[in-house]
């Protein structure tokens, strides 16, 4: 209980501590908020990139032909296997007959299609999956293939393809950013408190005096660390949080025009929650390496 009340107390003090600055306490807090909202506005942006990408029209689709010989029970049983398929998401039947007059339609060939003898068309199947990864839709293609009187399985996934790699480029680069940026925080953090432990150097060769330990002493500055880390994750929900607000306002007027509706959607809260812990751990971080430095050098003359 004696150990809870010591902590409740350092923390009330460090508190204090920072409300009596706060010129400088808002500056570091900006300066972190700024830090950290740059990697978590783009983890953000991918994150909604991925999501719109599964709203789009132009899903990747299987278009399986069946051979020209084939029989309406051999497209009556390609057709089951792809209803019980489980990663298959819609099938639409084209028969031969809809595909010829839908080509002379959209192409101005009925003359030269109508001097046809027979129709060169086959039966197919068009086939939306469920799933947009590239190797389930590459293992749908190749399991197709091989179906009795199944001549040719064509996929478009070299959409697929693109966006998946851009998205890994993308995760990539907020992590390197992240990182940077993070030791950029614990560098803010350990000159701030660096100047504190300068600032209080005759209060802490006193306390060495009267028999305080290096814990105790290193105590209020981990908190003053933990703190400032802790109110520039604040910042850094905040203004990811006003961005995401006004680019929602432009991106209604943008989507409108296209016929479609997308949101931006704010962080969850369980990203708000691992916000704010990895800021305070980094504050906590960067106090404890500069007292570690600077803590043992201060001795009583």
């Amino acid at each position: 209980m004696n150990w809870l009340l010591a902590h409740f107390d350092t923390l009330r003090e460090s508190l204090v501590r920072l409300a009596r600055q706060p010129f400088a306490t808002g500056l570091n807090v900006i300066v972190i908020g700024i830090a950290l909202s740059l990697p978590v506005g783009f983890y953000l942006g991918i994150d909604n990139l991925q999501a719109f990408s599964r709203q789009l029209s132009s899903d990747p689709q299987v278009s399986i032909f069946m051979a020209m010989d084939a029989g309406q029970a051999d497209v009556s049983a390609v057709e089951r296997r792809l209803r019980a398929h489980p990663e298959v998401g819609r099938v639409d039947f084209v028969a031969r007959e809809q595909a010829l007059a839908k080509l002379k339609r959209s192409a101005g060939l009925a003359d030269v299609l109508a001097d046809l003898e027979r129709n060169p068309l086959p039966d197919a199947f068009v086939v939306t999956a469920r799933s947009n990864d590239p190797a389930t839709l590459e293992a749908l293609r190749d399991q197709a293939a091989r179906w009795p009187k199944v001549e040719h399985v064509q996929l478009d996934a070299e959409w697929a393809r693109r966006l998946d790699a851009a998205l890994g480029v993308g995760r990539m680069l907020v992590t390197l950013l992240a990182a940077l940026l993070a030791l950029a925080l614990v560098a803010v953090t350990f000159n701030t408190i660096r100047l504190q432990i300068l600032t209080r150097r005759d209060e802490i060769e006193v306390s060495k005096l009267i028999g305080a330990t290096n814990p105790f002493i290193r105590r209020p500055f981990l908190y003053l660390g933990a703190l400032q880390g802790l109110g520039g994750g604040c910042a850094a929900w905040a203004i990811v949080t006003l961005a995401m607000i006004v680019l929602n306002v432009q991106l209604a007027e943008l989507t409108t025009l296209y016929g479609t509706a997308f949101k931006l959607q704010p962080l969850t809260a369980a990203d708000s929650a691992v916000l704010l812990l990895f800021s305070a751990a980094l504050g906590w971080l960067g106090a404890w390496l500069s007292v570690s430095r600077h803590l043992w050098q201060i001795e009583p003359q």
